[in-house]
């Protein structure tokens, strides 16, 4: 049961990305003379299914208040952010009308809905793709009849009987969601060689991964990051998980304070990991409860530990996945394979790899770090894992 619900979300958001992909129409707030935080409030899709986007000069992490479960108004709180007191305006497809205002610790947002409807995902976009502030995305859906009323369809007739299901024998090919995370950034340089940030060279890495997997057409490719900025850690999970990621990699380069020690590492979540998971999330809304409102917490637990399980060992897969592949192209450090409870590595349900690239502190790694074509050919390596592993699920899904 609980897989099932699994399976139908990530079709849902994979299917609602397909449907609004990133174009919005130009429904701005005034911002004349306000304070700084919300930027601008767009709107996107029909009556079915609407895309609201947050635009903000920052990241933030929201907590949803009401969820349109007691009626036809939702509401978040955005920590943190600052909102002029008359920031509202009329609506656009399932929304009749929206406000932001200033709350205590932050910014209050409240939508109202036209009909009934619910929020089928939300996720927040760092800077990228020529859009230089972060985008705060909230997808909604509508429920009940008028979900089945799309683009003017009748509604079916009262049926006693189930009504069967009819599959069609083509395959549907949807892009796999990659997140890409760029160690470090901004104010925040990460471990250092003779000439050499760290920042800098997972941030080139990053891009060249970018770059082999979209030229296969197979996937959507996130970057966390795609300027020298500073993303806190757990925002980099969130934009992995909210994107409906498949897999997530961070990338880095290590450092020691021996200069001989060289090699590729990767680290996958520990056990003593896993127990830091529920702190995390006890704190932070990036976990969606599986039973939904009134749940039982107790299955939650269940549920969030089978979860957890599965993920791990997935994520161990490809570890030892892109560890074979990059040997043969570059020495790995001894006992290549490693866990730790790294924040970035903590979403309970999308696979996570750390990917150490070698030591900074190295002479010969840092240079093979600093060519492009070396860096290049380790990225490949790093892509030709990536399609093996995806092609194993396929393989396994088809027998």
């Amino acid at each position: 049961m609980s897989g099932r619900g699994g399976i139908t979300k990530r079709w849902l958001g994979a299917i609602a990305a397909l449907v609004f992909g990133v174009a919005t129409a130009g429904l701005s707030a005034p911002r004349d003379g306000g304070p700084e935080g919300v930027l601008k409030v767009r709107f996107g899709g029909d009556q079915s299914e609407t895309r609201m986007v947050i635009d903000l000069d920052r990241s933030v992490s929201a907590r949803m208040v009401s969820d349109a479960s007691g009626g036809r108004q939702i509401e978040l709180v955005l920590p943190r952010v600052d909102a002029a007191p008359d920031l509202q305006g009329s609506g656009h497809g399932l929304v009749s009308r929206w406000s932001i205002e200033p709350a205590p610790g932050g910014a209050k947002v409240r939508i109202d809905l036209s009909r009934d409807g619910q929020v089928s995902r939300r996720f927040l976009l760092p800077p990228g793709d020529g859009v230089g502030n972060y985008r705060y995305v909230i997808d909604l859906k509508a429920t009940g009849e008028t979900a089945m009323l799309r683009q003017g369809a009748p509604a079916p007739a009262p049926s006693l009987r189930p009504m069967p299901l009819s599959v069609s024998s083509d395959p549907i090919h949807l892009k796999k969601v990659i997140v890409i995370d760029a160690g470090h950034g901004g104010h925040d340089p990460g471990a250092s060689g003779a000439r050499t940030f760290e920042k800098d060279v997972t941030l080139a890495a990053a891009k060249a991964l970018k770059v082999r997997l979209e030229r296969t057409g197979r996937y959507r490719v996130v970057l966390t990051r795609e300027t020298d900025t500073f993303v806190p850690l757990e925002s980099r999970v969130q934009i992995a998980r909210q994107a409906n990621a498949d897999l997530f990699i961070s990338l880095h380069a290590d450092s020691g304070p021996n200069a001989d020690t060289h090699g590729v590492s990767a680290y996958t979540l520990s056990e003593k990991g896993t127990g830091r998971v529920a702190r995390v999330l006890g704190r932070n809304d990036w976990y969606m409860r599986t039973s939904g409102p009134g749940g039982d917490r107790a299955v939650n637990q269940i549920l969030l530990d089978l979860s957890q399980r599965a993920t791990k060992n997935r994520s161990a897969s490809f570890a030892e996945m892109v560890l074979d592949r990059i040997s043969l192209q570059t020495p790995l450090l001894q006992r290549s394979h490693r866990d730790a409870g790294f924040i970035v590595l903590l979403a309970p349900d999308v696979p996570a790899v750390l990917l150490e690239m070698g030591f900074l502190t190295n002479p010969g790694d840092e240079r093979g770090l600093n060519d492009p074509g070396k860096r290049g050919r380790m990225m490949d390596a790093v892509a030709a894992s990536i399609d093996a592993w995806f092609g194993q699920d396929t393989r396994v899904a088809s027998r």
